[in-house]
């Protein structure tokens, strides 16, 4: 009886330990170390409950970062650019088949890409779905109506923020390239809800 209550005791301690999160928090599980972010359904609401359905899809079970844009010159840790991902390159066949997901804009959400941002991508409003990237540095010019070329531009839709594994980013971010493209993928094991 006395070790059913020390059982007791222990089990009740340790879901005691688990983090209680006002927004959900997500962790990308790379081959270089794992990301952990949290979204904001409140800003992004339509944009996070896609991405949300995604992950409980299994989509980004072994996916993968195939995309990276950095300022040629400067330290790493100067660095600045992004890192882009999700399952174009590693689950094509799925991915034409994913609706778009409605546009929500930075002038909407009061969201901006700064450090760390987690953003949907898209070739125009309302097209974005399973792929997303990761800002490194401020890229502000991702706002909606920041582009420098045109004052109408939709910008794109910021949807959470990383809280740990910058440092993972940055050495993804590093990895050999050919243009905007990883010569090797850098895989996405899984994306899970903490």
């Amino acid at each position: 009886m006395k070790k059913w209550f020390s059982a007791i005791i222990a089990l009740t301690l340790m879901g005691c330990n688990q983090k209680v999160y006002q927004n959900p928090h997500i962790l990308i599980v790379t081959s270089f170390g794992d990301i952990e972010a949290e979204l904001f359904p409140k800003q992004a609401p339509k944009t996070v409950a896609a991405f949300l359905s995604f992950i409980d899809s299994g989509y980004y079970n072994n996916s993968s970062f195939y995309r990276v844009i950095l300022q040629e010159g400067l330290s790493t840790e100067a660095n600045t650019g992004l890192i882009q991902g999700g399952i174009w390159k590693t689950n094509d066949a799925q991915h034409p088949i994913v609706a778009g997901v409605e546009h929500e804009p930075t002038s909407k959400s009061r969201l901006s890409h700064t450090d760390g941002t987690l953003s949907l991508a898209r070739l125009i409003p309302g097209t974005g779905n399973t792929e997303f990237f990761i800002c490194i540095g401020d890229q502000t010019q991702f706002d909606d109506g920041k582009n420098v070329n045109s004052n109408r531009d939709p910008g794109y839709a910021a949807f959470g923020s990383v809280v740990n594994g910058m440092g993972v980013v940055r050495k993804i971010q590093m990895q050999q390239r050919e243009s905007q493209h990883f010569i090797e993928k850098v895989v996405i094991q899984k994306i899970k809800r903490l």
